[in-house]
């Protein structure tokens, strides 16, 4: 049985690759090889890491699914032998869940033994209102069987609502039965490991790439070190992967 990691999230800009890179990295260092797929048709950054050998495929046609090329995703899902990590961007989210609601994707993928786990972000900020709209949504929208994973990101700042923190939202209470895990983001100084962290994903490198080039310094290295050590970490303590 493989697990099928899609990350899904209304919002632009809120660090849905990024989480796609890390799952397939902390599959990396566990000794796994994941189906690592890219289905954003604007900004394909996840395609960009070569060492994560990321399939792209295009899932629009004009503003409607490309249904061949969903077929092809499905396909390529429901034989994987492997775990699979599906990056999917802001434009292809509405048209992307109606259709996997319309052809009931979550049952078909559990008749073929795997397991679906769905990945979202709540970032502080601007964008804190609209991202826990959006995680409450899109867990109301899904139908048993599909595991739902929250990623806090404080990279614009601070998770919490008139001093109150994600676990006490109204959008969490709500659905904490079917939330399995909530993984924060460490956050990052800004100018030593937030620079560090930024550079790494400017440079679309993975972390054992960046550490085993002698053009960083010592310094840099480990701070990067201590980062994927705490990022890992929270994985592992999440327990859905």
């Amino acid at each position: 049985m493989a697990k099928i990691h899609l990350v899904l999230q209304a919002k632009g800009g809120v660090g849905k690759s990024f989480i796609s890179a890390m799952l397939a990295q902390y599959h990396q260092a566990q000794g796994k090889t994941p189906l690592c797929i890219d289905t954003d048709p604007m900004n394909a950054t996840f395609t960009g890491y070569a060492a994560l050998n990321v399939r792209k495929l295009s899932l629009l046609n004009g503003d409607e699914i490309d249904v061949r090329n969903f077929d092809t995703l499905l396909d390529w899902l429901a034989s994987s032998e492997v775990d699979a990590i599906v990056d999917n961007g802001a434009a292809t989210f509405v048209p992307l869940v109606n259709y996997l609601m319309i052809t009931q994707t979550p049952a078909l993928l559990a008749e073929q033994g795997h397991e679906l786990v769905i990945h979202t972000v709540v970032t502080g900020g601007q964008a804190l209102v609209d991202t826990v709209s959006g995680c409450s949504h899109l867990i109301s929208q899904f139908p048993d069987p599909a595991t739902f994973v929250v990623w806090l990101n404080p990279y614009w700042g601070p998770i919490e609502s008139d001093g109150k923190p994600f676990w006490q939202f109204k959008g969490y209470l709500e659905h904490r039965a079917r939330i399995a895990a909530v993984i924060t983001i460490p956050a990052m100084q800004a100018a030593t490991f937030g620079r560090d962290v930024e550079d790494l994903l400017k440079a679309r490198l993975t972390f054992d790439e960046a550490l085993a080039s002698p053009d960083r310094s010592l310094a840099v290295r480990q701070r990067l070190k201590l980062y994927r050590q705490a990022l890992f970490e929270e994985i592992s303590a999440s327990g859905v992967l």
